[in-house]
């Protein structure tokens, strides 16, 4: 069999168990006693409410899991590609053009294909828990607009992609990262700008008390804020964050205006810190350099696949081409994929105990913050008990439980010091 997929139909059979093995453990540290630490905060109706949608949250992704595993594994094993790229070929053999023709039928199938369990966990999970607001007619005013951003930003950079290593040679794989690097930098203002509002509306945060002590804060600790703004996240959903946006000295802070209805300012202030600690930290600087080099590394790597005839064979493809060809590498990349988001959620739970930290430290109020991140694991009902294995292999952020115990502890050492 070739060595190609194997590796490849390994990686997906490896990453199916393991998601499915974590989901099952979670379902099985399920506990009906509430932890002590939240106690005032839940009541039992509240609680019970928070284990069933965990529950069927999960029950749900095992389901969706099984289906998309089974049809990429029927796919791949049954030539699928090949049939995709014959039918591009009738039609235009241009190797930039055939090749977004060929991706685009493929995002095109795999997102028919999972629109059903979205549409089910939209308006049936989300909704049976309170937390949908969507219209159907928004819906698809979101579909729309997606689908004419994926054309407009997909085509471009894809097209460039395609074109740099279709026609540049050795010097494909650097000039496409320096173009990648670029839109680093270029991206984000891009959707703070003008795709951001195409979905929500962001109105200045109205003066008053919470401004002042944003704005009180921002200017204590130096942190360049040109503004806060109020989304409305509850045209859509009850669930509740913030966050902040922008390089340099222009950053906002958007605020959700389902978290405004549920906390009070000292704990949004807390909130707001957290995220203000990444930036001082230099977490969002490390992300950006971490990524840029993971970028280019992997686009060395791709370059030395470049249609290769045995990867090719893999996927009993009839003829070669650049587009084919990054895709695969993709696939084939997947197990080492694996191990890195291990690695990098490792290190991203790292930084948001040490962001918590930060807010602790500047705000003088721990136990604001704690408040907010209690009343932002109700309103969102979050999973008090996730199992170890789950956290490990797929938590960004450490369990709230875990946030709290290590704050208390950064509020008694500095009592005591």
């Amino acid at each position: 069999m070739n060595i190609y997929l194997i590796i490849i139909i390994s990686a997906l059979v490896v990453d199916f168990l393991l998601s499915n093995i974590s989901q099952y453990l979670t379902l099985k540290s399920l506990s009906p006693v509430l932890p002590e630490e939240f106690s005032g905060v839940y009541d039992n109706h509240k609680y019970e409410k928070s284990q069933n949608y965990t529950r069927e949250n999960i029950k749900f992704a095992s389901i969706q899991s099984v289906f998309s595993f089974i049809i990429t594994l029927l796919f791949i094993l049954y030539g699928g590609f090949n049939y995709i790229d014959i039918f591009v070929r009738e039609y235009t053999n241009h190797p930039i053009f055939g090749g977004l023709f060929f991706i685009g039928l493929l995002f095109i199938m795999q997102d028919f294909l999972s629109m059903p369990f979205n549409l089910y966990q939209t308006f049936r999970i989300e909704k049976k828990y309170g937390f949908n607001k969507m219209t159907p007619r928004l819906y698809i005013t979101d579909k729309l607009k997606g689908y004419l951003l994926t054309i407009i930003l997909g085509s471009l950079v894809m097209g460039s992609i395609l074109y740099v290593f279709e026609f540049l040679g050795n010097l494909a794989w650097l000039t496409a990262w320096i173009i990648m690097t670029v839109l680093t930098f270029v991206l984000p203002p891009l959707y703070i700008n003008f795709i951001a509002p195409l979905f929500n509306k962001f109105t200045p945060l109205e003066d008053g008390d919470l401004k002042d002590k944003l704005t009180n804060y921002a200017k204590k600790v130096s942190f360049p804020l040109k503004g806060v703004f109020v989304m409305d996240g509850s045209k859509r959903s009850t669930h509740s964050n913030a966050y902040f946006t922008g390089f340099g000295k222009n950053k906002r802070i958007v605020l959700f205006d389902t978290l405004m209805k549920t906390h009070e300012s000292d704990e949004l202030l807390g909130i707001i810190a957290h995220e203000v600690g990444h930036y001082k930290r230099k977490h969002i600087l490390k992300g950006m350099i971490i990524s840029i080099i993971h970028t280019g590394v992997l686009l060395y790597l791709m370059s030395l696949f470049i249609n290769n005839p045995h990867l090719f064979s893999a996927f009993k493809m009839t003829h070669l081409s650049v587009y084919a060809s990054l895709l695969f590498f993709g696939l084939l990349f997947s197990p080492i994929d694996i191990i890195l988001s291990v690695v990098m959620n490792y290190y991203s739970r790292k930084n948001e105990f040490e962001a918590d930290t930060y807010a602790v430290e500047t705000t003088n109020n721990g136990n604001a913050f704690i408040d907010g991140l209690k009343n932002l694991s109700l309103s969102n009902l979050s999973n008090l008990t996730p199992h170890f294995f789950t956290v490990f292999l797929s938590y960004s952020h450490p369990p709230v439980l875990e946030r709290v115990r290590n704050i208390r502890e950064i509020i008694i050492n500095s009592e005591q010091s």
